[in-house]
């Protein structure tokens, strides 16, 4: 049983897996091997770093002869690094956390196709009227950043199907086996984009550390808050929250995020913690479903394994 659907069609692809641009990690070589997988792999581009990007995209699209993309955050990047990266022929431009209007129609005249990623039903609804070729719904399990009131992937997906009819739509959030793909597919969307199972992988640009935090990992040690920003001094808008592994930080600054915002000197702490190696340089974002991570496999076989699983999944469902 092939598992085809609107993206697959839409895209050409084998399976209904795509990438998520994690930012930074999700660099050329690993958005690559999922492109080559057959899935749709979508380089991590975050706030359009000209020297990542100079570093990344070449890789990405000289290994990948098979349709990629790039992702940012939409709230950190500016025009000129979106009109930069679709110099490069991507296939797709996704547009996560902010308002994606100002650069909806230079990615559509560039010929590429636009993903948006929506943490909620306002987001959904503006990405509908823009037009967006691809909506993404994360649901709050997902590792990393998202929507501080969002909705759990279970109920969040069904609504922004129906809402964005005929529109194709991917989950995104605590999907990390062919189990998770499947239910999915069974809940309307056209396929999954998954980060976390994706960070555990042989291409992933993460320290050996933070891989073997993920395979070590439980889901019921993730968190999702602030902490973690503020003490870098990110700028990720309050809206946005991160979930990640446990961390000394937020054990000791714990609902105290607004206390912690206007403690200079406990944000320096934390940057001299980092300097002398007693926390580590970055936060484990890692989604609930992390305790389903096990390996470091190549993400290209990985694609396929979690394609076949799913397959297996609903066949058995159609057995009971």
């Amino acid at each position: 049983m092939a598992l085809s659907t609107a993206f697959t069609k839409l895209f050409g692809v084998e399976h209904p897996i795509a990438l998520a641009p994690m930012g930074g990690s999700a660099g050329g070589a690993l958005a690559a091997a999922v492109s080559l997988g057959g899935g749709l792999g979508l380089l991590g581009s975050a706030n359009g770093d000209r020297e990542w990007l100079d570093r990344e995209l070449p890789i990405v699209a000289e290994r990948a002869d098979r349709p990629w993309g790039v992702g940012f955050w939409t709230w950190a990047v500016d025009v000129g690094a979106v009109e930069y990266a679709l110099e490069h022929n991507p296939r797709a431009v996704m547009l996560s956390f902010g308002d994606p209007s100002p650069f909806a129609e230079r990615i559509r005249r560039a010929g590429a196709a636009l993903i948006i990623q929506v943490t909620d039903l306002e987001e959904a609804r503006q990405a509908v009227d823009l037009g967006a070729d691809v909506i993404v719904a994360q649901g709050t399990e997902g590792g990393g950043h998202g929507a501080r009131r969002g909705r759990s992937t279970l109920p969040f997906v069904p609504l922004v199907v129906d809402l964005a009819a005929p529109v194709p739509v991917l989950a995104a959030g605590g999907i990390a086996d062919g189990r998770g793909l499947a239910a999915a597919l069974a809940l309307g969307a056209a396929g999954a984009l998954i980060g976390t199972r994706f960070q555990a992988t042989a291409e992933a640009l993460v320290a050996p550390s933070i891989a073997k935090a993920i395979v070590e990992g439980r889901g019921q040690d993730t968190e999702r808050n602030r902490v973690l920003d503020i003490a870098r001094g990110s700028r990720w808008p309050a809206k946005y929250t991160a979930r990640t592994l446990g961390h000394p930080y937020i054990d000791r600054w714990r609902d105290r995020e607004a206390e912690l915002a206007a403690d200079a000197e406990a944000q320096q702490a934390y940057q001299d913690d980092v300097a002398r190696g007693v926390v580590p340089p970055l936060p484990v974002w890692a989604g609930e479903a992390v305790d389903l991570i096990n390996d470091l496999p190549p993400a290209a076989g990985l694609v396929g394994a979690l394609a076949a699983q799913a397959e297996d999944a609903l066949a058995r469902a159609g057995r009971q």
